[in-house]
């Protein structure tokens, strides 16, 4: 069983041991869902709080399992690992995925001290995301900035390790839309994003209070959404990216009753001749990255789908779009202040948080940034 990737010979029996750190949440536990048939990792060691150590992962989590799907056969036995013990952790693994519930501070000191043992980490957290010579990619966007890893292991004084991040779950549905449309010179974009509970770690039974409710506020979501765009499409200068000066993102966040998928209504402005209605659904379904170049296996074979239909797309129908991974734009139409407006739709735990880093993951090894002990 045998995969051909890049003119390289990558032998199945061969794959890449995976450490989940931060296991036991809503985002460890994707992890462990997707990462259960992967045709290139193998989840070897999983990680949680102090509390959580020693325990078998089924006993680790309880009655706390929210995915829809039963937790694996194959994990529920793994004895959990204390994640403050580093070298343990990391000796036993080729890279990690991190996605620990830890303050900012303890989370950016807990990451870079697995880089400095030597282990890659792939972050789902937010805390390095502005770190300058840390990457935040979007595979499909800005796959060439994890070039900045070569300046970041020189920082860290590592041979192996760095840090990698995904942005802001909630990006995922609106910048893949507003990516193709940047040659036209996009000046500003209004969005407004209706976010599912899980983007909280939550579900209706851990919170009731979100039945027949909408939550008009997330904690720094705003400044994100706004602000995080702007590294994506900025440039590597030196030994750090410099973001972009524009577009113009103005946000509002609003937390929804729905379980997952995020929806963005956006509406944007160009700066001289606009792009036809014609010619930007042609982009949209024209568009690809890197990601599906490589044909990693993540990827979605066409990353924007854009809908005719009037009332499309609805969470419920479209969030699962292949294997949530893409991303489902409608209503295209013209504005009466800006140029035109739209609405999108992405998976939050998939395409915006698990999902995406293990898509990252994927690019980091095909490129040769992660390797085999």
């Amino acid at each position: 069983n045998w995969l051909f990737l890049k003119g390289k010979v990558l032998e199945m029996d061969k794959q890449y041991k995976v450490g989940v750190v931060g296991a036991t949440g809503m985002v460890g536990q994707r992890f462990v869902t997707l990462l259960e048939n992967h045709p290139w990792f193998k989840l070897t060691t999983l990680a949680a709080s102090g509390r959580s150590a020693g325990k078998t992962y089924e006993e680790a989590v309880g009655s706390r399992w929210a995915m829809t799907t039963p937790m694996p056969e194959s994990v529920k036995k793994l004895v959990v690992l204390d994640a403050s013990k580093v070298e343990e952790v990391a000796s036993q693994v080729d890279f990690i995925f991190c996605a620990v519930n830890m303050p900012k501070d303890e989370i950016k000191a807990l990451e870079e001290a697995y880089a400095k043992a030597e282990c890659p980490v792939v972050s789902n957290n937010s805390a390095n995301r502005w770190t300058p010579d840390v990457p935040m990619v979007v595979p499909e966007i800005n796959a060439d900035h994890i070039r900045i890893i070569d300046a970041q292991r020189k920082r860290l004084g590592t041979k192996c390790g760095f840090i990698a991040v995904k942005s802001n779950c909630s990006l995922q549905s609106y910048v893949p839309a507003l990516h193709p449309l940047m040659k036209y010179g996009v000046e500003q974009a209004l969005v407004c994003t209706y976010q599912a509970i899980s983007g909280a770690g939550r579900t209706f039974e851990t919170w009731p209070e979100m039945i027949d409710n909408v939550i008009p506020y997330i904690g720094g979501e705003e400044e994100k959404s706004e602000q995080e765009p702007m590294k994506l499409w900025g440039h590597i200068e030196g030994d750090k990216i410099v973001n972009a000066a524009e577009p113009n993102i103005t946000a509002q966040c609003l937390r929804v009753p729905v379980s997952d998928g995020h929806m963005a209504a956006c509406f944007v402005s160009f700066k001289g001749e606009k792009p036809s209605l014609e010619q930007i659904k042609a982009d949209w379904a024209a568009f690809s990255g890197r990601a599906q170049e490589l044909k990693l296996p993540s990827a979605p074979r066409q990353f924007l789908h854009y809908f005719e239909e009037a009332d499309r797309p609805q969470t419920k129908l479209d969030r699962m779009l292949e294997g949530g991974m893409a991303v489902s734009i409608g209503r295209l139409r013209p504005d009466t202040q800006y140029d035109y407006k739209f609405v999108c739709l992405s998976h939050n735990t998939l395409r915006g948080a698990a999902g995406g880093a293990v898509l990252l993951a994927e690019l980091l090894c095909a490129e040769g940034y992660i390797t085999r002990k």
